[in-house]
C-alpha cells in the first residue's frame, strides 16, 4: 500500500478542482485569418486580418458609413448634397477628408484640389456621362476654372461653404486611401494586431501574414496597352508597417485629334497633364496621406513630385518614367523598400 504524505493529497485535491473548473469554462476563441473580398466606391476591396471572430459584418457597415458620407458615385451622400446644393452639413469623415485634402493642397500649391471636379466632367472622366472632348471642342477652360479652386470652399462648424454655388468637389482621390485608414482603424479597435485592407490598390498593412511573415504588396508596371499586361509587377515591398497609395495616368485615357489625354487634370491650368510620369507610389503616415500626395505627384510630373515629397518629412515616393520606349524608375531619398 502506497503511503502518501498530506502535502501530495493537498496537491492532488487542487489538481482536481483546477481541472474540473477548466471544464466548466467555455471554450476560448482560437485566433485565425479572414480574408472578405467585395466591391465598394466602384472598385474592389481585399481585406485581411488576424481575430477570434469574423469582422466582415462590421467592416461592411464601416464601409457603408464612408460611403453615405464620401462617394461622389452614391446619391444621397453628404458630398453628393453638398454638389447639389441640397444641404452644407457634414460629418467627422468629410471633415477630416477637407482638413488633409486642404493640407495637401497647399502643399502642393494647387496641383491637388478637391474642388476639381467641373474640370474632370468636362473632359469627360467624371460622374457626368458625356463624349470625350479635345482641347478646342466646346470647352470654355476659363470659364470653368472661375468655380475651381480650394480656397474658394471653407468649412466651418460642420458646415461647407462654398464661394460659388457651381462649386463640386470629387474626393475620389483621397477617399480610397482614407476608407483604408478607417477600415484598419476598425480591426485595430476589434484587436486585430496583424491585418491587411486594400481598396482599389490603395493599402494599409501592419504585423505578419497567415505564414508569420511580412507581408507583401506589388506596385503596378504601367502599360499603354491596357489589355491584361497592367496586372505584370514591376516591384514587390515587404513590410510589417506601410500606409501606401499608387496613382497612375496608364488606364484611364483616350485619344481626340491623335493626342493622347489622360484622365490626370491640373486644377491649375484645366488641361490634362502631358508628361512622362505614368505612375506614382507614395506611402507617408496615413494611406489618406498618401492617396492625396500620389495625385499630386501625378499632376506635378517627376521634377516636381520629386521636390515635394522631398520637402514633406513623412513621405516618400517610387516614381515610373516612360523614357522613350523604356520605363525609368525614380525614389526620393526616404524610400527604403
Amino acid at each position: 500500500m502506497y503511503n502518501i504524505s498530506m502535502k501530495k493529497w493537498i496537491a492532488l485535491g487542487f489538481a482536481i478542482i483546477a481541472a474540473s473548473l477548466l471544464l466548466l469554462l467555455p471554450n476560448t476563441p482560437k485566433k485565425q485569418y479572414y480574408h472578405h473580398q467585395g466591391n465598394i466606391f466602384g472598385t474592389y476591396y481585399n481585406i485581411r486580418y488576424e481575430s477570434t471572430t469574423d469582422l466582415h459584418h462590421a467592416i461592411k457597415q464601416r464601409l457603408e458609413e464612408f460611403d453615405n458620407s464620401l462617394s461622389i458615385f452614391n446619391h444621397n451622400s453628404i458630398i453628393s448634397h453638398i454638389n447639389r446644393n441640397d444641404s452644407i452639413a457634414t460629418d467627422s469623415l468629410f471633415d477630416a477628408m477637407y482638413h488633409e485634402a486642404y493640407a495637401i493642397s497647399q502643399l502642393s500649391k494647387g496641383a491637388f484640389d478637391i474642388t476639381v471636379a467641373p474640370l474632370v466632367n468636362a473632359w469627360g472622366f467624371g460622374t457626368k456621362s458625356q463624349e470625350p472632348r479635345t482641347k478646342n471642342q466646346d470647352i470654355n477652360i476659363d470659364s470653368i476654372k472661375a468655380f475651381v479652386g480650394y480656397q474658394k470652399v471653407r468649412l466651418e462648424n460642420h458646415c461647407l461653404l462654398k464661394a460659388d454655388n457651381r462649386i463640386t468637389l470629387d474626393a475620389s482621390a483621397i477617399a480610397k486611401g482614407y476608407a483604408c485608414d478607417v477600415v484598419a482603424d476598425l480591426l485595430r479597435e476589434k484587436g486585430c494586431n496583424n491585418l491587411l485592407v486594400d481598396i482599389g490598390g490603395e493599402v494599409v498593412l501592419q504585423g505578419v501574414n497567415e505564414k508569420g511573415k511580412a507581408w507583401r504588396v506589388g506596385i503596378t508596371r504601367p502599360t499603354i496597352d491596357a489589355k491584361g499586361a497592367e496586372k505584370e509587377l514591376q516591384e514587390i515591398i515587404e513590410s510589417n508597417q506601410l500606409y501606401m497609395a499608387t496613382s497612375g495616368n496608364y488606364l484611364q485615357y483616350y485619344f481626340a485629334n491623335g493626342q493622347r489625354r489622360s484622365h490626370t487634370i491640373d486644377p491649375r491650368t484645366g488641361y490634362p497633364v502631358e508628361h512622362t510620369l505614368l505612375s506614382a507610389t507614395v506611402s507617408a503616415n496615413s494611406c489618406m496621406r498618401s492617396d492625396a500626395l500620389a495625385t499630386a505627384c501625378m499632376v506635378l510630373g517627376e521634377q516636381g513630385a520629386i521636390e515635394m515629397i522631398e520637402q514633406t518629412e513623412d513621405a516618400a515616393c517610387y516614381l515610373i518614367v516612360a523614357d522613350n520606349d523604356t520605363l525609368r524608375i525614380v525614389t526620393s531619398q526616404r524610400w527604403s523598400f
